[in-house]
């Protein structure tokens, strides 16, 4: 059978049985099959495409405004997808073989999207661009664009070796974090979510931003320590695991006031089960990285807590937004980021404990994504994005998804050669 014939298709994990695990590892899944799978999935599948498609080799960056089979619906370029496409080709270059064409992506985006930087040290860059780097929108009001530019010019300083991108990173992350303390911060955050009814909430406290902040922050520190990073991190999490962590619920609301209290309405309801899945195994991450086994611990006990309640027991996968606790009100659409996560997390526990319920959720949502999600079935590439309940095919698509997906593949494959390394062993990082 031919290696392409065979990984182009959508197999189903089969954990292996005790004999062949006892035999090939201690581990219980099929890790070498799997690192074979997502090789595929990253260097057969997603980069071609993208090369062929999506990277604009003349003036930089990514048109993620992209259909099925590759075609442009627009030109336009949006400074999250820049930011992210920065860090996903720098972290290709410097963990998968330090590909020059990786580093040359990662450049010419970098390249155009300071080509736009904003004159004034506290303004934001505008969400959208022309393809030759002209605005098309005012400046944000969100931080988050600006933050995935931090997060590219913190990977791309590593892979180019030069520093004044890290410096450049860490102005953005201390620009974000005092207008995200402002208390008429982004009054519209509400309306993002496409959940609950839409109200004005100004100067909200908002888990998505302590997550992201989380993420860029953890990967910032591996390179230098500093202490106003460090704060900034602590505190956020902090805000996660002890702010926005609802014990009524034992679930974590998305947002809170200003002062970090509970909502007065309807939003004390508000749980968006992706982010907290999103945000947790990022923690458990920074837990690892910072070796602090009670963090690793309670991260990780809240991040199965989530995934088992977002967990769509008829159709399999997960919820990303549960709009009101009590009513029991779910956004029933089906988002991949949101099932890559628990991929992520789950490997993660898988890689460090051995914990047989990590072992599990991987290999069940695993089978769940590699049924649904990609496209070669249809006969295109790359994995379905957005869908209904039932992650019904449709023939079109607006977007490629430039970020979590890669990522998803890329930490995954990473995870597996090292536990391949040892030869399925746990880590031991957090033995007793």
């Amino acid at each position: 059978m031919k290696r392409r014939t065979f990984l182009s298709g959508a197999p189903v994990l089969a954990a292996a049985s005790p004999a062949q695990s006892a035999q090939r590892s201690p581990s219980p899944l099929p890790l070498k099959q799997l690192r074979e799978q997502y090789r595929y999935d990253l260097f057969e599948d997603f980069l071609p495409f993208m090369d062929k498609y999506v990277i604009d080799p003349q003036y930089g960056g990514f048109m993620c405004n992209t259909d099925r089979d590759g075609t442009n619906l627009s030109h336009r370029k949006e400074t999250w997808f820049e930011g992210r496409g920065i860090w996903v080709y720098s972290f290709l270059y410097n963990h998968f073989g330090r590909n020059g064409h990786y580093l040359e992506v990662a450049r010419k985006s970098l390249q155009f999207i300071l080509g736009a930087k904003p004159e004034d040290k506290d303004t934001l860059w505008p969400a959208s661009f022309t393809r030759e780097g002209k605005r098309l929108t005012p400046p944000a009001t969100a931080i988050y664009g600006d933050l995935f530019i931090a997060e590219g010019l913190t990977e791309y300083a590593r892979a180019a070796g030069e520093r004044k991108y890290w410096d450049l990173a860490k102005e953005l992350v201390l620009k974000c974090a005092a207008l995200y303390d402002q208390p008429d911060y982004e009054p519209d955050i509400v309306s993002s979510y496409n959940g609950p009814a839409p109200v004005r909430f100004p100067g909200a406290r908002i888990q998505g931003v302590s997550m992201v902040l989380i993420r860029v922050i953890g990967q910032m520190l591996e390179q230098d320590s500093n202490r106003e990073l460090q704060r900034i991190l602590e505190r956020s999490v902090d805000a996660v695991m002890n702010q926005h962590y609802n014990a009524a619920f034992d679930l974590n609301n998305e947002l809170l006031e200003h002062d970090y209290s509970r909502p007065t309405n309807e939003l004390a309801q508000f749980v968006y089960t992706g982010h907290s899945i999103e945000t947790l195994w990022m923690i458990a991450s920074e837990a690892v990285r910072t070796r602090n086994k009670n963090l690793f611990d309670l991260a990780t006990h809240r991040f199965r807590r989530h995934v088992e309640v977002a967990r769509d027991d008829v159709y399999g996968g997960v919820f990303r937004s549960l709009n009101h606790v009590d009513r029991n009100q779910w956004a029933l659409d089906k988002v991949l980021w949101a099932q890559e996560e628990v991929l992520i997390g789950s490997l993660l526990v898988h890689e460090h404990t051995g914990a047989p319920w990590g072992t599990e959720m991987f290999s069940k949502m695993y089978s769940d994504v590699r049924a649904k999600y990609p496209l070669r079935p249809h006969g295109y590439s790359l994995w379905i994005t957005n869908a209904d309940r039932k992650v019904t095919f449709e023939a079109h698509a607006t977007r490629v998804e430039n970020y979590h997906h890669p990522r998803h593949l890329m930490l995954n494959l990473l995870s597996l050669d090292r536990m391949i390394a040892r030869g399925g062993k746990p880590s031991g990082l957090f033995a007793a």
